[in-house]
């Protein structure tokens, strides 16, 4: 299965490690720097899936998400977010209409199972109220602590790796 991706975030190295994954998947990927961009290209990129930074400089991934709920032309479009993933970016999350939720750092499979997951239900009807949520998003565990939003910290993960971030 492949399908297109627009993936947000304002962090270079990081939105490097998530196209690296997805394409070694065979997904397409397009990406922004921000909200403000991501804006400005869906409507052109159409893309299946739409991964989200929370903490992104002009527009975050939470207005962006409120953003693309609003557009008749975008609002079936699934969306999760890759960030800290703490429990106030979650219920904000969910209140805008997120579908899912992937904890920084994460497994590079655990992207790749997100996406496709959101891209196999995108033809269904969306927004049934619940978001899934990857490894304890939120949870408070080790996921929240001491990386926070746009950090390239440990953005790597285990051995399934394909990039690790330095620094």
């Amino acid at each position: 299965m492949s399908g297109r991706v627009l993936v947000v975030d304002d962090n270079k190295v990081i939105r490097q490690l998530i196209r690296v994954n997805l394409e070694l998947e065979g997904f397409e990927v397009v990406t922004a720097a921000d909200g403000a961009e991501c804006l400005d290209i869906v409507h052109t990129v159409a893309p299946d899936v739409v991964t989200l930074d929370v903490v992104m400089p002009r527009l975050d991934g939470l207005q962006t998400a409120a953003r693309l709920r609003a557009d008749p032309r975008t609002r079936e479009i699934p969306l999760a977010v890759v960030s800290a993933c703490t429990q106030a970016e979650v219920e904000s999350g969910q209140a805008a209409g997120v579908d899912a939720f992937l904890a920084k750092p994460f497994e590079p499979m655990d992207l790749v199972r997100t996406v496709r997951r959101l891209m196999s239900r995108g033809g269904e009807e969306g927004g049934e109220g619940t978001a899934d949520m990857e490894e304890g998003a939120g949870s408070g565990g080790e996921a929240d602590a001491g990386a926070g939003a746009g950090t390239d910290a440990d953005a790597g993960g285990g051995s399934e790796s394909v990039v690790r971030p330095t620094g």
